[in-house]
């Protein structure tokens, strides 16, 4: 008896140690490729680093109504409602839930990596994450509420374990969601258009187009740079936010 006990036991153990544990999370760093004559400093806060798999996720909940909270489609909400990728992510008329088409201006979302200055129409956000918070939330905007949010995200197949693969947990948080959305926003990197591939000596710009960039850069012509940077400037803006006089 107490053989076949003890014969039981190691047979226990060596199931025990041939058991495998289970892999720690580990997300795969996500890495921008700085365009030529980008500045090479990211405004990428250390506690949301960018990942393969939290940029996927972001990208997913950017397009999903369920931000929202509601589940009929007409009434539906997400960030591109407002942020139309085929115009730079930023409006160009917005549908509103009854139909109507109205010309909402909305920022665009391409390089904004590279700001340090702060967010929004008054630079008054210090973050990406804070401006989702916002964006979900103010009655003007999707005018949601971060719990309906979070259930109706929980319940919906596959964003469980998008959340686990992107953070270590399958317990969806409106922290995360909106880590998420940032992450994804910080990835939006245009740097491949014409006067872009001007700078890389790659094309010549039309007579009309060299006209207008003088017409850019001169306090003689169109003054444009004092605000978007001088010549030469791949982004077109400082980042910081001015009185352009449209307040008069």
């Amino acid at each position: 008896m107490m053989k076949r006990l003890s014969n039981a036991l190691i047979l226990l153990f060596l199931l025990g140690a041939c058991t495998p544990k289970p892999e720690p999370f580990s997300a795969t760093p996500y890495d921008i490729d700085v365009p030529f004559r980008f500045p090479t400093r990211l405004n990428i806060p250390d506690d949301n680093p960018m990942t393969e798999e939290g940029v996927a996720l972001g990208r997913c909940l950017f397009y999903d109504g369920r931000l929202s909270g509601r589940l009929e489609a007409e009434t539906q909400m997400s960030c591109a409602s407002c942020h139309h990728q085929e115009r730079n992510f930023k409006s160009g008329g917005m549908q509103g839930f009854s139909g109507e088409t109205s010309s909402h201006a909305v920022m665009p979302l391409t390089n904004v990596v590279w700001n340090n200055y702060g967010y929004g129409w008054n630079g008054g956000k210090t973050s990406i994450e804070e401006i989702v918070y916002d964006a979900v939330c103010s009655p003007h905007e999707i005018g949601s509420d971060t719990n309906r949010v979070k259930s109706l995200l929980q319940a919906t197949e596959g964003y469980p374990e998008m959340f686990y693969r992107a953070f270590g947990s399958s317990e969806i948080t409106f922290a995360n969601v909106e880590k998420a959305i940032a992450q994804f926003v910080r990835s939006l990197v245009s740097g491949d258009s014409r006067f872009d591939r001007y700078l890389r000596g790659e094309l010549q710009l039309t007579p009309e187009e060299l006209n207008g960039y003088v017409l850019f850069i001169t306090e003689e012509g169109a003054d444009c740079f004092h605000c978007h940077g001088g010549g030469g400037n791949p982004l077109f803006t400082t980042n910081q936010c001015v009185n352009n006089g449209l307040d008069s």
